[in-house]
């Protein structure tokens, strides 16, 4: 038996407006919106939920209502890659301009990924460009 990585859950004081957030930086969607959760997916999961096995269906993001406010370092987040046909310094100002905000975390100044928080404080990295 093997356990399958079904999400990652986002704790958020506007749940709903982080999950679109969310949605529109990565070009996936908003696949549930109630007052519990939204849920994130790429638009490409739907198709495969029917085909796929169980355990080969990729994750999703959930975002669930917090009373409180994040107030320290997360100790798990997000690592974002661009392709090698990609502008990377341009993505990280797309993030920007929508919200984001560049943080220090502790990271070297020569690092190859730059750390960046969304608009509720997450903090996440933008790595260097990939080709796989």
């Amino acid at each position: 038996m093997a356990l399958r990585w079904y999400s990652t859950v986002v704790d958020a004081s506007d749940h709903r407006g982080l999950a679109r957030w969310w949605a529109e930086s990565l070009e996936w969607d908003v696949a549930v919106e109630t007052d519990a959760e939204a849920i994130v997916a790429p638009p490409w999961a739907a198709q495969f939920v029917e085909i796929l096995d169980f355990h080969r269906v990729p994750p999703g993001l959930v975002f669930v209502p917090a009373d409180q406010s994040k107030t320290h370092k997360n100790r798990l987040h997000l690592d974002l890659a661009p392709h090698t046909d990609d502008d990377r310094d341009g993505e990280i100002a797309r993030l920007v301009e929508r919200g984001a905000r560049v943080v220090d975390v502790g990271q070297p100044a020569d690092a190859s990924w730059t750390v960046l928080a969304d608009p509720e404080g997450n903090e996440f990295c933008v790595l260097s460009s990939r080709s796989r």
